[in-house]
């Protein structure tokens, strides 16, 4: 990235997180003048009828910007955020997008799961009227690694976060729950442990659009921080859905569906299967990381960064099977 872009968009974070540390817990009003300028705004697509998707890129968590496929729906009440993004230069970027769209107030934020590119722009959008929702394990995941995050963050953002920095769910979802944001309904749902232990997705019933968050990913590797044998499974019942269009949490912002579910799961199919028999002839892990699954490194992108892990997780997970 060039250095010009990676200097101002630090220089900007460090003004917002300076604010908000000072202001906590009146920061409504300094972000509602702060969203008043709306600059910069994040360039957002078009992919449904009021549906928009702010596209991330394929890059390492804290290194890099504008990771994750981020979005809003716009109703006729108000609006429907899914994922802020890495950095609260990144939400406020998104708040600025949607104010470019509507002049609707933003009344839901929803976090699909806890992983930073995702939901560390939740501070730009905490203000009167503005509802967080999450998977009902979301708060404990965020209460063991938000100093973690922050301190990461606070590393690549060359500044010292504030604890206000993370934002936790005030309304969690345990099942299925239903978001009226005028004359058009979102259906959240909790699913079992998958890529973590607390995904949601997100369905305008409108456009019948599903925010899958990370249950799928395309070209940027498959990441497993929660089950590889729940995930698997999550995906072959949600694959019995007929949804017109998804939005991944990486990759392009806008897939057919069920056919965009084909990569995750063919990959962690394979790597179970691959780990199952190297497990079987007394494999130990170390081997299994040098050996499983790296004819397939040209398929994905971050493979070199993420699949000894994804090994070393399933290893865990699968060793103990009966």
């Amino acid at each position: 990235m060039p250095g010009d872009q990676t200097n101002y968009s630090g220089r900007r974070s460090l003004i917002l997180q300076l604010i908000f540390a000072l202001c906590a817990p009146s920061c409504s009003a300094v972000a509602a003048q702060m969203s008043e300028s709306c600059s910069p705004s994040a360039e957002v697509v078009q992919i449904a009828s009021g549906v928009y998707v702010r596209p991330g890129h394929a890059a390492v968590v804290f290194e890099g910007d504008e990771i994750a496929n981020i979005g809003f729906v716009v109703g006729n009440r108000c609006v429907a955020v899914v994922d802020t993004g890495g950095s609260v230069a990144e939400g406020h970027a998104l708040d600025c997008a949607i104010r470019g769209v509507t002049d609707r107030p933003v009344c839901y934020v929803i976090n699909t799961h806890v992983h930073p590119d995702h939901l560390l722009g939740n501070l730009a959008f905490q203000r009167a009227g503005v509802e967080f929702v999450g998977h009902a394990k979301l708060p404990r995941a965020l209460a063991l690694r938000g100093k973690t995050y922050l301190e990461r963050a606070s590393e690549y953002e060359n500044t010292q976060l504030h604890e206000s920095t993370i934002v936790f769910p005030e309304r969690t979802v345990t099942g299925v729950v239903k978001l009226d944001i005028g004359g058009r309904v979102l259906t959240v749902r909790a699913h079992q442990s998958a890529h973590t232990d607390h995904d949601i997705s997100v369905v305008d019933d409108e456009t019948n659009t599903a925010f899958l968050g990370d249950l799928v990913f395309l070209q940027h590797l498959p990441v497993i921080d929660g089950s590889i044998n729940g995930w698997i499974g999550e995906l072959g019942v949600i694959t019995g859905e007929s949804w017109d269009n998804v939005v991944p949490g990486h990759g392009a912002p806008r897939a057919a569906w069920p056919s965009a579910a084909g990569p995750t799961a063919v990959y962690l199919t394979e790597l179970r299967d691959d780990v199952r028999t190297w497990i079987a002839s007394g494999g130990d892990l170390a081997s299994a990381q040098d050996n499983i699954g790296h004819s397939r490194s040209e398929a994905w992108l971050l493979f070199d960064r993420y699949h000894r892990r994804n090994v070393g997780a399933a290893y865990a997970e699968l060793e103990w099977e009966d």
